[in-house]
């Protein structure tokens, strides 16, 4: 069976995406993000789910700074909501919880719909990871916020359902691989790409100009300091189009033109969920 990373501990948000998307690949629980790449580097796994932003937290830090050093390529996109739960040893009831844990992002977006029961929040390092503490060392006053599939896990009972305090909150992930991959030509793709334009005045602004100029639409424009630089900022950007368009192949001259660093990271499908979600 081919195999798929994520980071967190198995039964988390990540493992969920790739039971959801990938039923055909054994999914790899990885600690941390750097694992999760190298074990696709190494060829222990030919793909990987990677989280890259959230529509309540915003993006995952991490990922944009290890993203271009990783010499992976981003061959997919996938949207996923978010659906929390909150579990506990068999038996447990409600009133007789005292404290929950899980990871504080997590928390905060349950924090509406725990707040009635007084509960004393306790900071895990994932949201499965907290699951799978509480099987290992029942007690019948501490409870976790974590996904269903790890309540089926780690053998726990779920006493409230779809806790999340928003409807909207989904996560994106990317699906990273060792080799590009070739896009239809008559399909909708993204690109992602970081560049750093060259220390001169309005280098930016110049840099993307060549995007407006011709037609192509920037979906995602973010900046981050790279190896605590602070003369020297990093973009990480996404469009619509891939390369080989002769409209942004036009606008990636001109902003190459004005950068001392640009690198493709992947041209991938749009995701259905983009058209879906802009009609809604």
């Amino acid at each position: 069976m081919k195999r798929i990373s994520f980071q967190g501990a198995p039964g988390a948000n990540s493992d969920e995406a790739c039971r959801t998307y990938f039923p055909d690949y054994e999914p790899v629980a990885c600690a941390t993000f750097e694992e999760a790449f190298e074990a696709i580097k190494s060829g222990d796994c030919e793909l990987g789910m990677i989280p890259v932003e959230n529509s309540i937290a915003g993006r995952v830090a991490d990922v944009h700074h290890l993203l271009p050093s990783s010499g992976l390529k981003i061959v997919g996109e996938r949207f996923k909501p978010i659906r929390f739960q909150l579990m506990a040893n068999k038996g447990v009831k409600l009133g007789d919880l005292k404290s929950v844990a899980s990871m504080p992002i997590a928390l905060a977006q349950c924090r509406r719909t725990l707040k009635p029961l007084n509960l004393a929040f306790e900071s895990f390092g994932d949201t499965a990871g907290a699951a799978r503490a509480l099987a290992e060392h029942p007690n019948p006053t501490k409870a976790a916020v974590a996904p269903a599939l790890a309540a089926e896990l780690y053998g726990l009972d779920i006493l409230m359902r779809d806790i999340e305090d928003e409807a909207h909150n989904t996560t994106r992930f990317y699906v990273m691989a060792r080799e590009a991959v070739a896009q239809d030509p008559d399909i909708d793709c993204v690109t992602s790409f970081v560049f750093r334009v060259r220390n001169i005045p309005a280098a930016l602004y110049k840099a993307l100009g060549g995007f407006a100029t011709n037609g192509v639409n920037m979906t995602k424009l973010e900046s981050y300091m790279e190896n605590g630089v602070f003369a020297a900022t990093m973009f990480f950007a996404e469009i619509d189009g891939r390369p080989e368009d002769h409209n942004l192949a036009l606008a990636f001259e001109e902003l190459q033109f004005f950068c001392d660093h640009f690198e493709v990271l992947g041209t991938y499908p749009a995701d259905p969920f983009r058209a879906a979600n802009a009609a809604s």
